[in-house]
C-alpha cells in the first residue's frame, strides 16, 4: 500500500442519485457504475445505492454485470457494450440485459426463442454504437412483435449535452423521441449531463454516471452535486535547496538557492497525469502550492517556498478534495474528470464514509 488515503463518500453518492432521482421524476433514475463505478468501487457504490431505491444499473461489459450480480441478485443490470452474439447464453444466465447496437445482435436475441429483456441503441448522431437509421428503418418495417424479440426499451446517447445550446442536443431528442413513440417503446435518453437539459430531453429512464461521483454535470454553471471523494497524500522528504540546480527528471525546473521542495509520494502510477508537470497543484492547510518538475512514477516535488507553514515529512497533502475538484485538476491536466477517477490507482488506503444515515427513495 502507498503512501496516499482515498476516502470515498458513500452518503454523498446516495445525495447525488436522490437529488438526479426528484429532478429526473416520474422518470425512472437508473445509476451506470462501469468501470468500477468510475474507479471508486462497483460492489459498495452499487450497494449503498440499491439500499436507497435504486433497481436499475448500467455497466459497460459482460463481465462487470457478471460480477455485480453476485451481490445484487434482484436489480436490473443492463449491459451497454457487449459483443452479443457469443454471449447470448452467459446474458441470459446470469439475468442481464444487453443492449443491442446492430440488426445481428438483434437477430441473435431474438433467436434464444425467450424473452429475455434487451435494449435497442438507436444511433442519433455519435456514429459510435447503435442501429444506425437505415437499420432502424429496415427493422421497423418489417412490424416485429417487440415481445417475441424480448425488445423492453430504446436507447440513445447524446453527444454534447454538457454543452446546453448545442443544436445536436434537439436534433437528437427529436430523433429519438419520435422513434421511440412510433415503436411505442420506452425510452432512455437522459445521462447525467442531459438530466440538467430539462423534462423534454429525459425519457423514461435516465442514467446518470458522473454526476454521482461528484462530477460537474453542468460545467456551465457551478457544480450541483456533492464532492464525493478526498485525496491526501504523504510528504516523504523536505529539502531546502542550498545551492542553484535542477528539480527532477529532464530538468525541467530549475531549483533557487534556498527554495523549500516537498516530495509527495504519488505520481503517474496512481493517477496523476504527467501532463501535471510544472503545472498542477497540491493544498496544504488551504494554500496552494505548485509542482516543480516532472511527475514521477511514484512522486512529485513541491515548491513549498511560500506556505506559511513548512511541511514536514509524515504531512498530508490535498491532491482532491475541499479546495481543489477532480474537474479542477482535470482543466490543469488538460483532461475531464472522468479520467481523473478512473484513472486512481491501487496504491491507496482506501476508506468509504457509510451511506446507511441516507433515507430510501421510493
Amino acid at each position: 500500500m502507498g503512501l496516499g488515503r482515498l476516502t470515498i463518500d458513500l452518503a454523498a453518492v446516495v445525495a447525488n442519485w436522490q437529488q438526479l432521482a426528484a429532478l429526473a421524476s416520474p422518470a425512472e433514475t437508473a445509476a451506470v457504475v462501469k468501470a468500477d463505478a468510475y474507479g471508486l468501487g462497483m460492489t459498495p457504490v452499487a450497494q449503498a445505492l440499491n439500499a436507497a431505491g435504486c433497481e436499475t444499473f448500467f455497466v459497460a461489459s459482460l463481465a462487470e454485470g457478471v460480477a455485480l450480480r453476485a451481490y445484487l441478485p434482484d436489480v436490473a443490470i443492463i449491459v451497454l457494450s457487449e459483443q452479443v452474439e457469443p454471449h447470448v447464453d452467459e446474458l441470459i444466465a446470469h439475468r442481464l440485459t444487453p443492449v443491442l447496437n446492430h440488426l445481428a445482435a438483434v437477430e441473435a436475441w431474438r433467436a434464444q426463442g425467450a424473452p429475455h429483456p434487451a435494449w435497442l441503441h438507436l444511433d442519433t448522431g455519435m456514429n459510435r454504437l447503435g442501429l444506425s437509421a437505415t437499420d432502424w428503418q429496415d427493422l421497423v418495417a418489417k412490424q416485429p412483435d417487440w415481445k417475441a424479440y424480448g425488445i423492453a426499451g430504446l436507447m440513445s446517447h447524446y453527444a454534447c449535452a454538457d454543452e446546453r445550446d448545442h443544436p445536436l442536443n434537439r436534433t437528437q431528442r427529436d430523433m429519438a423521441m419520435q422513434a421511440a413513440t412510433a415503436a411505442r417503446l420506452p425510452l432512455s435518453l437522459g445521462n447525467s449531463s442531459g438530466i440538467f437539459l430539462g423534462e423534454a430531453f429525459r425519457g423514461d429512464l435516465v442514467r446518470p454516471g458522473m454526476a454521482l461521483y461528484g462530477l460537474n454535470p453542468t460545467p456551465y454553471a457551478a457544480n450541483p452535486m456533492r464532492r464525493v471523494i478526498t485525496l491526501e497524500v504523504q510528504v516523504l522528504q523536505v529539502r531546502q535547496v542550498s545551492a542553484a540546480g535542477t528539480v527532477g527528471y529532464g530538468a525541467s525546473a530549475a531549483a533557487k538557492q534556498g527554495q523549500v521542495l516537498a516530495t509527495v509520494g504519488l505520481g503517474y502510477a496512481d493517477g496523476l497525469h504527467r501532463t501535471l508537470s510544472n503545472r498542477g497543484e497540491v493544498y496544504f492547510d488551504g494554500e496552494a502550492a505548485p509542482v516543480a518538475g516532472r511527475v514521477s512514477m511514484d512522486s512529485i516535488v513541491i515548491d513549498a517556498s511560500h506556505l506559511a507553514r513548512r511541511p514536514k515529512p509524515g504531512d498530508w497533502a490535498e491532491i482532491i478534495g475541499p479546495n481543489q475538484s477532480a474537474d479542477t485538476l482535470a482543466d490543469m491536466a488538460g483532461t475531464i474528470g472522468y479520467e481523473i477517477l478512473t484513472s486512481l490507482g491501487q496504491r491507496y488506503a482506501r476508506t468509504y464514509l457509510p451511506a446507511h444515515a441516507a433515507a430510501r427513495t421510493g
